[in-house]
């Protein structure tokens, strides 16, 4: 089985990520073990609540820094909701607090006009080839808790209409990252932890 360490910051329910990922065939593990981290195939950074919040207790737990070095080093990665807003470089829901930057620009709160957080199914419009996306049903219906998004949407493999178009899920090199939940939205989500997992274990 390949090895997925899932990051235990200490934040949300981590471990429905975690048994997600088993149950598609991984040796996912919950852990903060800095050498368990490096042996993995593959690390994966759940999130939820207040980006601020899931920062102060990431470097709280001594994990920002080996998140961001597991994300530049040629190993599948993959960000999860506010997982995926801490990989960029800030929000404006916490001011002055700093992401990971890894990937560019803000996290801006969802337009004018529409409830937030959007707390719904929504479809996802998917912009270009990606094995993240591979074999999803058309249409590719998902599962999103959110009230803000990434704003630079360069690295876009698809995004969903809520108000206009919001960032859905991006892959740049080896990191991949969702804002909806796949580990809550069924078959989809799933097959995306799936491809993920093959991922690493190629």
């Amino acid at each position: 089985m390949t090895l997925v360490a899932v990051l235990d910051y200490g934040i949300g329910n981590l471990r429905s990520a975690q048994k997600a990922l088993q149950r598609v065939g991984a040796d996912a593990r919950l852990t903060a073990d800095h050498g368990l981290i490096a042996d993995a195939a593959g690390v994966v950074l759940p999130g939820v609540g207040a980006f601020g919040r899931c920062m102060e207790s990431l470097r709280d737990a001594g994990l920002d820094d080996v998140a961001r070095e597991a994300a530049h080093d040629a190993r599948p990665f993959m960000g999860i909701c506010v997982g995926m807003q801490m990989l960029y470089e800030s929000s404006s829901e916490s001011p002055g607090v700093a992401g990971l930057g890894v990937l560019p620009g803000p996290i801006v709160r969802l337009p004018e006009g529409v409830k937030h957080p959007q707390m719904q199914w929504n479809v996802l419009d998917v912009k270009r080839p990606s094995p993240l996306v591979a074999g999803l049903s058309d249409p590719a219906w998902v599962y999103f808790v959110h009230s803000f998004a990434a704003e630079d949407a360069t690295d876009a493999v698809a995004t969903c209409d809520y108000g206009g178009p919001v960032v859905a899920a991006v892959e740049r090199d080896t990191v991949w990252a969702t804002q909806f939940h796949p580990e809550k939205s069924a078959a989809n989500g799933l097959r995306i932890l799936s491809n993920f997992v093959e991922r690493c274990a190629a």
